[in-house]
């Protein structure tokens, strides 16, 4: 690769400020998350105040559906992504069924999907009219489609995608007989 070719970097081999820029953001934005990372409770209840937040605006705003809709298709597809292990357990005879996503990234995930969101209502051309109880029962409608055909597959393979504190290893039982003896 030649002077220059590489991204972000200028005719004479420095970075642009354009990246300079994009880079130092990225770098605050998770300097943010890393300080963020102990408090899980917070972390959630923003979470759902942005999404209490979104949803006020469309009720008072009385549009911006089809964005909504993208919204819930986004979320289901997160929550699935949760729901699935990493491993398919129909392939594997004894793979540790771990989630394909954490609960960290399906917050993280789903709050950015809000705020992309939200940022939509702020533009009049995102306001597609179309007739949005159809729309809703539309998504419930593959809503329980999709959490019927998971919950069956989880039932199948017998795994739960939650876990409960840390994992607890069993050692041979205790005999009470020593080697001295």
């Amino acid at each position: 690769m030649s002077e220059g070719d590489s991204v972000g970097d200028s005719v004479h081999g420095k970075p642009s400020v354009v990246y300079r820029f994009f880079s130092r953001l990225g770098q605050i934005y998770q300097s943010w998350l890393d300080k963020s990372t102990p408090y899980t409770a917070v972390r959630w209840v923003v979470t759902l105040g942005l999404s209490f937040v979104y949803m006020i605006r469309v009720y008072l705003l009385q549009g911006w559906y089809i964005v909504t809709y993208a919204l819930g298709i986004y979320h289901l597809n997160l929550f699935i992504a949760f729901l699935s292990p990493k491993v398919d357990p129909s392939l594997m005879e004894d793979s540790e069924h771990t989630t394909l996503i954490s609960p960290f990234v399906l917050r993280h995930a789903a709050t950015k999907g809000i705020l992309v969101a939200m940022i939509c209502t702020f533009f009049e051309a995102f306001n597609v009219p179309v007739f949005w109880p159809i729309l809703v029962m539309y998504f419930i409608m593959l809503f329980c489609i999709t959490m019927k055909r998971q919950i069956k597959h989880m039932i199948k393979y017998r795994y739960i995608p939650f876990t409960h504190g840390k994992r607890r290893y069993k050692g041979k039982e205790d005999v009470g007989k020593t080697f001295a003896s």
